[in-house]
């Protein structure tokens, strides 16, 4: 099984900081520091590495080198939260795709058992 390729991180902070301060402020914060803001966006960037190579992992012992969602669903499969938020965020755009699907935007039109006009 072969690891990961390391790439180089880029040099500086990956997230803005209005984004950052916008979490930190979710949270509770008031006026955060920018040292605070670094090492938040530090952990952010190493979560996201860290679980894109649990991902690659996943994906060798199936056998495939493309990464599938199911990948990081068996990722994150023992953190109920993020798992469960995954799982909301693919059913609503589920939802999205299929309301696109059934409406016909350039006509403005509705689909009709599956053809075009009303």
């Amino acid at each position: 099984m072969a690891e990961p390729r390391m790439r180089l991180r880029q040099k500086g902070q990956q997230f803005s900081n209005p984004e950052l301060a916008g979490l930190l402020e979710a949270f509770g914060d008031t006026q955060p520091l920018p040292a605070t803001l670094t090492t938040l966006d530090e952990i952010i960037t190493d979560f996201i590495i860290e679980t894109c190579h649990s991902a690659a992992i996943c994906a060798s012992y199936s056998r495939r080198q493309k990464i599938k969602v199911d990948d990081f669903k068996w990722v994150l499969r023992r953190d109920a939260k993020k798992l469960g938020r995954v799982t909301e965020i693919f059913f609503a755009e589920k939802i999205l795709k299929d309301n696109r699907k059934a409406f016909d935007i350039g006509t403005g039109e509705g689909l009709v058992q599956g053809k075009k006009g009303a």
